[in-house]
């Protein structure tokens, strides 16, 4: 169970803060069940109500400072996502977000960020679909990654840059 005032994902809402753990007093609702109430850091004065004991939407804490070092760390291995097929593709990015897994979130990234190069090179946009999952990736994992590293999400891509260049210089 999650704690008030706690950072946690939940589902495709991204990064949500625990405002308080309480009963509802609403007709039909049996008042001995507990609920979330959930603060979007996406969305001002959003609320979300979700059951405590719901298996339905995925919900977890977020990394702490380590494990957002860690996983920082690691991308360098996470491989990417290649599949050709432009409907699938959009299938395996919808699949990805809705993992709620950080590196999931990565392999579209670094897959888009290359695809976009590819594009480019031969004179072609990149793709609207691509554009908005490569958006929406970026901002669910710098959301996530901004609260246990206090780096503000603007900074993220330029802190992550250099983390990677230079691990890799001391290997």
């Amino acid at each position: 169970m999650f704690c008030k005032g706690e950072y946690v994902i939940y589902g495709i809402s991204g990064v949500c803060q625990v405002e308080d753990v309480t009963t509802m007093d609403m007709k039909g609702v049996p008042r001995d069940r507990l609920y979330y109430v959930l603060t979007p850091a996406s969305q001002k004065g959003g609320r979300i109500f979700t059951p405590v004991d719901s298996e339905k939407t995925p919900m977890r804490r977020i990394l702490t400072k380590e494990e957002a070092t860690h996983l920082i760390d690691k991308i360098p291995e996470i491989e990417e996502l290649w599949i050709t097929n432009e409907k699938l593709r959009e299938d395996k990015y919808k699949e990805c977000m809705r993992s709620g897994d950080c590196r999931e979130w990565i392999r579209i990234i670094k897959t888009l960020y290359l695809r976009k190069q590819q594009r480019n090179a031969q004179g072609k946009k990149v793709t609207a679909t691509d554009e908005r999952y490569l958006h929406m990736a970026e901002d669910y994992l710098y959301s996530e990654l901004e609260i246990p590293l206090e780096i503000p999400k603007d900074q993220m891509v330029q802190y992550i840059s250099e983390r990677i260049g230079r691990r890799q210089e001391d290997l």
